[in-house]
């Protein structure tokens, strides 16, 4: 077995100058197969709500449904670290709220830590969860639980005031010790100078190559989705791949080309004749009558 990845080996890798790499998952299959790939940290995102549930946004996710999609990967992992999404509400109301929440992310959902979304405005929350000796992973930048207030999903930290607010709430979820950030959607240089500021990790998804590890979707990473983002790079067609499978698969079984004999069971029955039929039912019915 391939040595087990933990926060303080992702905290070294940027020490060592080692890029990481993270991947959602949000069922078994899918995370035992990113597991084998010795992807370093599996993150349970409430994206589940836009790849699995065919939500138009995030907000929509609850905790049980994070509980239950986190917990289904954890059951998966052997090497990789897996990282559960606090979803939208579930610790913005109060700190006694959020280090609940989290404690049924890692509790019953099986994380080895939690990412919640915001800066100095949820200090105190991410706080709270640290003292309670659960790992939190910052999120900067565009931050899709904040959609209404950004009017969408769009590139963040465009302007020299921006960056600085950026770079301000990185050092300060730093200080209260996040153990790495999540940047996303922003320029590739607001991107560098918060990487090369901050003694933790970066990882980016839309924020360039200066990050200390990248992020994508898996479902967009291995073409399942329509989903045509700037920063999304394919690595794989599965989706025309499925589809023409299934094509076939659906020819095959109406054309009663599948399944042929190579793909059914032989086993020999004795054949019974209609008689021996009647036969059979007429002793089984004599028995019957002699109860």
């Amino acid at each position: 077995m391939k040595s087990k990845v933990t926060i303080p080996s992702i905290l070294n890798a940027k020490k060592e100058k080692r890029k990481i790499s993270m991947l959602t998952a949000y069922d078994y299959l899918m995370a035992k197969i990113l597991d084998e790939a010795e992807i370093d940290i599996l993150l349970v995102g409430d994206s589940v709500g836009f790849v699995h549930m065919g939500l138009q946004s995030t907000i929509p996710v609850t905790m049980d449904q994070m509980v239950y999609h986190s917990s289904i990967v954890a059951r998966a992992t052997e090497r990789a670290l897996v990282i559960t999404d606090m979803p939208f509400g579930s610790y913005t109301v109060s700190k006694e709220e959020a280090v609940k929440n989290a404690i049924r992310l890692v509790k019953d959902g099986g994380a080895h830590g939690v990412k919640l979304e915001g800066g100095k405005r949820v200090l105190d929350k991410i706080k709270a969860i640290i003292d309670a000796e659960i790992p939190v992973m910052g999120h900067l930048g565009l931050t899709p639980q904040s959609e209404h207030k950004f009017g969408g999903f769009k590139v963040q930290a465009k302007s020299e005031d921006a960056v600085e607010r950026l770079i301000s709430d990185a050092l300060a979820l730093e200080e209260v010790g996040v153990f790495s950030i999540v940047l996303e959607g922003i320029p590739i240089e607001a991107a560098r100078r918060v990487t090369e500021i901050l003694r933790i990790p970066t990882i980016g998804i839309g924020a360039g190559k200066y990050c200390d590890g990248q992020v994508l979707v898996t479902h967009d990473m291995l073409g399942l989705t329509d989903f045509t983002a700037k920063f999304v790079k394919e690595y794989s067609k599965l989706k025309s791949e499925i589809i023409s499978a299934a094509k076939l698969f659906s020819e095959e079984v109406k054309n009663n080309q599948f399944p042929t004999l190579e793909y059914s069971y032989d086993v020999d029955i004795k054949k019974e004749t209609k008689a021996d039929l009647i036969e059979n039912i007429s002793d089984e019915k004599k028995s019957f009558d002699k109860i």
